[in-house]
């Protein structure tokens, strides 16, 4: 079974470096063998990738990815607090909130393109339990945020 990093680079991925806080918070707070990364918006070469509620402005497949990116952005995070991603022994828990149009209700299929991505990293240790919560606005416009509880060596 491969590595983390090593499931990362067959898929052609690699970890950005960890985003920056826009806000009065820290990026992630451990205790014991438990990181909690705060959300990660979808930041790519410092723009984000998707703005505006789904489906009206972001498609779903666009939201998607964007939800992908924001997973890749945390796991950029839970590395460095963790010292590296191989040291991330397993994704407990994704929260997914979606920017949304009244009456969308597919924000578990957004979701996926995160929780997807973690399963395609860990394996078997990807897979979570996981929430994926419609919401009317998100900071900055961005169409989608993240968040992850992993557990480390």
């Amino acid at each position: 079974m491969p590595t983390p990093s090593e499931a990362l680079s067959a898929l052609g991925l690699v970890l950005p470096p960890a985003p920056k806080p826009v806000a009065s918070y820290v990026p992630f707070a451990r205790s014991g063998n438990l990181v909690w990364v705060s959300g990660q918006l979808p930041f790519r070469d410092g723009a984000l990738a998707a703005t505006g509620p789904v489906p009206s402005v972001c498609s779903i497949e666009s939201a998607q990815q964007a939800a992908r990116q924001c997973a890749l952005n945390a796991l950029a995070v839970a590395a460095d607090a963790a010292g590296g991603l191989d040291m991330i022994e397993c994704v407990l828990r994704v929260g997914v909130f979606v920017q949304s149009d009244a009456g969308f209700t597919e924000q578990p299929k957004v979701a996926n393109g995160a929780s997807d991505l973690l399963q395609q990293v860990f394996g078997e240790a990807g897979r979570h339990a996981r929430a994926a919560v419609g919401n009317i606005a998100l900071p900055l416009g961005a169409s989608v945020e993240v968040e992850l509880l992993v557990q480390v060596r």
